[in-house]
């Protein structure tokens, strides 16, 4: 185990920073209307008035503020940079270490109800010795993990990860677990280090690299084709956050309403609630993700692993060798058919859920939760 001592973190926000919030949200100037209707052409005007007076004169920071802190957190110094996590410690004899990654626009609190049911599985019904010890840390530039210095950054975030889990926790072999950015990190993960990490599972995959004349087959000519028309209509945050993300950085830190409209449009429209968004998130759930945003300032730098894999990353890729799961939620971004996963993965467990959407650990925790276990069950 390293000398990285953990340090116990608690969240508080002063009450100066909670004022200036209210005011800024109560001196809101909304965009001029234009002849569109709901969420056609973007963030609905209306919701987004509704959320930002709840946000000012209703919203219990403080509640919420408490719930976090109800969590075991901790802080730890790795190469310089202070990484955020949560750490649950599993119930029976031998629970399996595993991290959990978030992505975008997530935090850590995301992860937190299904890491309760992994590290405690009979609170829930399940078998305490299918019990995992449980680690979320907050991506860096996230929340409360400091953003790297380096350009690019250095060490890469998945080599991050294998210090806390390894050095730091002293964990000899361990699963990883992700989805969206957090895919790609447990991917790089588990390619870096096969010889550590027991199994991934995940929700997204990386692209195998196609020569221009290979092979394909008609489901994977669909996917292609699914995947081509999503970059098409719902693709724009992806490239203004890859090219320019510090034009776009300059209004949301600066507007807490921007910064909620860009977030909240994309809550709605990756769920699987049927265009409904108070069917996937209360109130509460969207402001106290939005106000980690905010009060952290770090929405730039949320935006900084697009950039950078979009000037240095896009050859990166390596073949996955250790086991794999991967779960294909119906409302998410891409659903890669099992024989697209399998070019580039060591597949050994593919499950199509009934339901739930991109951010399945908040949409569904249960369903996903149950298939971690059934995945990992054969790797113990």
């Amino acid at each position: 185990m390293s000398n990285n001592a953990l340090i116990p973190f608690t969240v508080h926000i002063g009450e100066p920073q909670i004022d200036d919030l209210r005011r800024r949200l109560r001196d809101t100037r909304p965009p001029a209307p234009i002849p569109a209707s709901g969420w056609s052409a973007g963030a609905e005007p209306a919701t987004v008035a509704r959320l930002v007076r709840y946000w000012a004169d209703g919203f219990d920071w403080r509640a919420q503020e408490a719930a976090i802190n109800a969590l075991p957190q901790f802080t730890v110094s790795i190469s310089g940079a202070r990484v955020h996590l949560v750490r649950m410690q599993g119930e029976g004899e031998r629970p399996m270490p595993i991290v959990l990654t978030h992505g975008w626009p997530s935090t850590f609190l995301e992860l937190t109800r299904l890491g309760d049911r992994l590290a405690n599985p009979s609170r829930y019904g399940g078998d305490p010795a299918d019990s995992f010890d449980v680690v979320i840390p907050s991506l860096p530039g996230f929340a409360f993990s400091e953003a790297r210095s380096g350009w690019p950054a250095e060490p890469s975030t998945h080599e991050l990860w294998h210090t806390l889990m390894h050095d730091v926790l002293g964990y000899e072999r361990y699963g990883a677990h992700g989805g969206d950015l957090g895919a790609g990190v447990s991917s790089r993960l588990a390619a870096a280090h096969p010889e550590s990490v027991v199994g991934v599972h995940l929700l997204a995959a990386m692209n195998p690299p196609l020569a221009p004349d290979e092979p394909v087959s008609d489901e994977e000519e669909a996917h292609l084709a699914q995947m081509a028309q999503w970059n098409a209509e719902e693709g724009g945050y992806q490239h203004q956050q890859q090219t320019r993300p510090i034009t776009l950085a300059h209004g949301l830190s600066d507007s807490p309403a921007g910064l909620l409209a860009w977030i909240i449009e994309k809550y709605r429209a990756w769920t699987d609630s049927g265009g409904d968004l108070s069917a996937a998130f209360t109130d509460d759930d969207i402001l106290t993700q939005v106000s980690l945003y905010w009060f952290t300032n770090t929405i730039a730098t949320s935006f900084r692993p697009y950039h950078e894999y979009h000037l240095f990353g896009r050859d990166s890729w390596k073949r996955v060798e250790v086991p794999t799961g991967f779960a294909a939620f119906p409302g998410d971004l891409s659903r890669p058919p099992r024989s697209w996963v399998e070019r580039t993965y060591r597949l050994n467990r593919y499950t199509t859920m009934p339901r739930g959407g991109h951010f399945a650990a908040h949409e569904e925790p249960e369903l996903l939760a149950t298939d971690l276990t059934a995945f990992f069950q054969q790797l113990r």
